[in-house]
């Protein structure tokens, strides 16, 4: 069966062709509705890149339809669709009606920057392939099952009950994968987990028995962790603050916090590989930001523990998580007492298994949020 997932953004389109749990092709389309678009498509080893006028998603997808079709394949079954915010509606993989659309649509309000950027892909993907059964994938699902008193925030419920203010959690595809990788590696059926996503966005999840029981990202993915450019828990009257001093609006505090603070906001950069170069030649101020980074993961993990039990592993994945040795050296250092004991050697060589002999399992496992999704929609 031939599976198309699609993660639409404003100006981008990401896919990947799956037959079964076997990738086909790849086709990354970035800056449509600028001068020239960028399309980089891989087919087995192959890669090839083009520039393009392309002036909209509907466009786009013809492109990639073109691109599809070369590569030899002439029918998609099924689409799995990327959608960032499924609110308190959507807790599974849904068919995409003119209903299940619109429903989409009326929670825009939760995730303004990619909802809408969601919805005109799938759109046009209809489009294109309207033969072939359209799903959602939503990236919130996975956190569905964390319990009211874990998703609640002690604020006037009124802004819950009318507002939908509550914890809702992101990047579930990805700590929904590496948790059954978990499972499937170690011969453990759902097992109690601490999974860590570290990219340039970041978050960690506490799983129960294979379901997720809380995490760090919040209403909005800007909770939690220290990440390339936000700045993860903050007292929230420095927004204020901030706000009231230099007379900024609500947009422009937002910006500062998403885009202009984390590691960026500490030290000027954003990208860890950069970071950690930085601070090998003596940067002060990129030692602190990967201190800053690594506490605050520290501290979930703590939490966590106390959270899940009995616990099975640890993982590591993202970016960061699955190449930087450093960072996972230092998230876990000096937790003999709590059984976490890294093995040097294999934290080194980003091997699989990183723990010793005395520690309870610590993975590192590559996500892949895009086989994840074709497999959510295979049995579908």
């Amino acid at each position: 069966m031939h599976i198309l997932t699609i993660n639409s953004g404003s100006s981008s389109i990401k896919s990947k062709l799956f037959d079964d749990d076997r990738e086909l092709l790849s086709v990354a389309i970035e800056k449509i509705g600028e001068h020239l678009s960028i399309v980089t498509s891989k087919h087995n080893t192959t890669t090839h890149k083009e520039e393009l006028v392309i002036a909209s998603h509907q466009e786009g997808f013809g492109v990639m339809q073109r691109l599809i079709a070369a590569s030899g394949i002439d029918a998609i079954e099924k689409v799995a669709h990327r959608v960032v915010h499924g609110g308190d509606i959507f807790v599974e993989p849904t068919l995409l009606d003119s209903d299940a659309i619109a429903q989409i649509d009326s929670i825009a309000s939760l995730a303004p920057l990619h909802n809408p950027s969601n919805l005109l892909g799938i759109k046009a993907a209809r489009e294109v392939y309207p033969h072939a059964q359209h799903f959602a994938i939503f990236d919130t699902a996975f956190h569905q099952s964390i319990p009211d008193y874990a998703y609640r925030y002690a604020i006037d419920k009124k802004y819950y009950e009318v507002d939908k203010i509550r914890r809702y959690g992101f990047h579930g595809s990805s700590h929904s994968f590496v948790a059954k990788e978990f499972a499937r590696l170690h011969t453990i059926p759902n097992p109690n987990l601490i999974t860590i996503h570290l990219g340039n966005g970041a978050s960690i999840a506490a799983i129960k028995e294979g379901k997720s029981i809380d995490t760090s990202m919040g209403f909005t993915p800007l909770e939690g962790l220290v990440m390339g450019t936000r700045s993860g828990d903050i007292d929230p009257s420095i927004a204020l603050l901030i706000a009231q001093k230099y007379n900024l609006a609500p947009q422009e505090v937002d910006t500062i916090l998403n885009k202009r603070s984390g590691l960026l906001g500490i030290c000027g950069m954003n990208d860890m590989r950069e970071i950690i170069e930085a601070s090998q030649n003596g940067n002060h101020e990129a030692t602190l930001a990967i201190e800053i980074f690594c506490y605050r993961i520290k501290k979930y993990i703590g939490a966590y523990l106390a959270v899940v039990g009995k616990l099975d592993g640890i993982v590591f994945t993202g970016g960061i998580g699955e190449h930087a040795p450093l960072i996972r050296q230092k998230v876990l250092a000096n937790m003999e007492h709590l059984s976490i004991v890294l093995d040097d050697t294999l934290n080194h060589q980003n091997a699989h298994v990183i723990h010793a002999p005395t520690s309870l399992p610590i993975a590192v496992i590559a996500t892949n949020e895009e086989l994840e999704m074709a497999r959510l929609i295979a049995g579908l």
